[in-house]
């Protein structure tokens, strides 16, 4: 007697990781911005198991946040995980920001000419938010990869640090299923040439690499690792 069989059952695979991750226009006279040509190959190649959207956000205090909080309202409830990135010249790597603080203090006025000086990002908001991505292992997938990458203890002032507060105000305040934070990118060889001294660079195509490896990190673990990241200026 012949038992039959069953049909096979296709295995089922994991939704993918629905990402934000956003860069900034250009500013200060550049003709491009690392943060944004980043974010954008990101998301025409996404790493695996993620699914990636790139918004480029304005380089001016304030409609930057209504760019952002736009860009994850139109990603719906399925989005878990927000990176912004930035572009810091003068850095030798990628660096994960650990804190934001309430305050806009423009050392250069923003691309629509405004320079706010001792300002709260929100008023009546925390002092300040810590990131709620996984920092350090971040950093350590980012340097497996073959990329210097390191913690930061200040996004500065100026509207990377507005729209990385803005970010942990809104996920603390509205959207506590979400997680995020904020990823600063050196500038690339083509910037740092046209300056004199010439400063530490970073290609995208290297940058890319080592934030897909952060990306991974940040959406698949939450629970970081214990390892030196501390900085003593």
């Amino acid at each position: 007697m012949t038992v039959p069989t069953q049909p096979t059952q296709p295995t089922p695979t994991a939704s993918p990781v629905k990402v934000l991750v956003t860069g900034f226009a250009p500013f200060g006279g550049e003709q491009t911005n690392p943060s944004w040509e980043a974010a954008g190959q990101l998301a025409a190649h996404p790493p695996a198991g993620l699914d990636v959207q790139a918004v480029r956000l304005s380089c001016v205090f304030g409609t930057a946040l209504d760019e952002l909080r736009t860009a994850v309202e139109a990603a719906g409830p399925a989005l878990r995980l927000v990176v912004c990135l930035g572009q810091a010249g003068g850095r030798p790597d990628l660096t994960v920001e650990r804190v934001a603080v309430n305050v806009d203090d423009a050392r250069i006025p923003d691309n629509a000419g405004r320079q706010p000086v001792d300002e709260p990002v929100v008023p009546g908001g925390p002092a300040a938010y810590f990131s709620t991505l996984p920092i350090k292992a971040c950093v350590a997938a980012a340097r497996e990869a073959g990329i210097p990458a390191s913690v930061s203890q200040t996004a500065g002032t100026f509207v990377c640090n507005h729209v990385f507060y803005g970010l942990a105000h809104l996920l603390a305040t509205e959207r506590p299923d979400l997680r995020g934070g904020f990823v600063h990118v050196p500038y690339t060889p083509q910037q740092a040439a046209a300056q004199r001294p010439v400063p530490p660079s970073l290609s995208v195509t290297d940058a890319v690499t080592g934030l897909a490896a952060i990306l991974t990190t940040a959406a698949h673990t939450t629970t970081d690792i214990r390892e030196t990241g501390g900085a003593t200026h």
